[in-house]
């Protein structure tokens, strides 16, 4: 006979049937669903994806001098703007006195080396739109960056002396053995561009090789066809010479750059 509650109590319920086992196990293979808040089933928080590097963004601006991040070439770059400037408009007479006194010639060299060779990269042949010197802006501001100012200067001034020297020492040899007339003794030799033939092979050592490749190629076959025109023979030959000159300089170079990025990747 089936118990009736008393008035006012309520009948426990009755189970519908047996316990239902732990199936856990049974559905391992199911895949989880996530939850609202981005957590698995079981409580399990599901493991955060790791984070994509972003791509370093273009800063085409780097490609300039800046104050701060390229005191050498910016200071330099100023200089080179302001005796353009005196070239392009002073009088004549005044700027052929000057570049004459700054001349890299023999007898200056004989008389007075140290401040010729300080002089004579003072001016820029052919002005601020010449291809040399765009190539001093971009060439030293991107071996700036990678190895310093002071460093940078050393290299722009060993490929511009030995440069010098090496062109005009066998000038005087071959006046004094009968080869060449005095008049080459005085000849007109001023400028940047040993320094940035010699900045070029510098740089092309710290370059991958997909952009080394071409920028030897394409400066050297330049000079080249300068040598093989034969207009200025003595300044192509220093071009070449200051070019082989900096990349000689790679293992050192190299060895400044690699002690730049070592504070930064420890």
């Amino acid at each position: 006979m089936e118990r009736t509650a008393p008035p006012g109590e309520t009948a426990a319920p009755t189970p519908a049937g047996p316990p239902v086992p732990d199936v856990s196990g049974l559905l391992d293979g199911m895949p989880r669903q996530r939850g609202p808040s981005g957590t698995t089933g079981a409580g399990v928080r599901e493991p955060v994806p790791a984070a994509v590097p972003r791509l370093r963004a273009l800063r085409p601006w780097r490609l300039l001098p800046t104050p701060t991040g390229t005191p050498f070439t910016f200071g330099y770059a100023a200089l080179l703007c302001l005796t353009s400037l005196i070239a392009a408009h002073a009088d004549p007479a005044l700027v052929h006195a000057l570049l004459q006194g700054s001349s890299t010639d023999v007898a200056h060299l004989v008389r007075s080396p140290e401040p010729v060779l300080i002089g004579s990269a003072l001016w820029v042949a052919g002005g601020v739109t010449s291809p040399f010197a765009i190539a001093f802006v971009l060439v030293l501001t991107a071996l700036e960056r990678r190895i310093g100012g002071l460093r940078t200067a050393g290299v722009f001034l060993l490929g511009h002396v030995l440069a010098t020297l090496a062109t005009e020492v066998p000038v005087g040899l071959a006046v004094l053995a009968g080869h060449l007339p005095g008049s080459s003794l005085h000849r007109l030799d001023y400028g940047v561009s040993f320094g940035v033939a010699a900045g070029i092979g510098a740089l092309a050592g710290l370059l991958p090789l997909w952009l080394r490749l071409p920028l030897l190629t394409g400066f050297g076959w330049m000079l080249l066809q300068d040598l093989l025109a034969f207009t200025d023979p003595m300044t192509n030959w220093g071009h070449l010479i200051a070019l082989g000159i900096g990349i000689a300089t790679w293992p050192v170079v190299r060895r400044w750059y690699a002690a730049r990025l070592a504070p930064a990747g420890g």
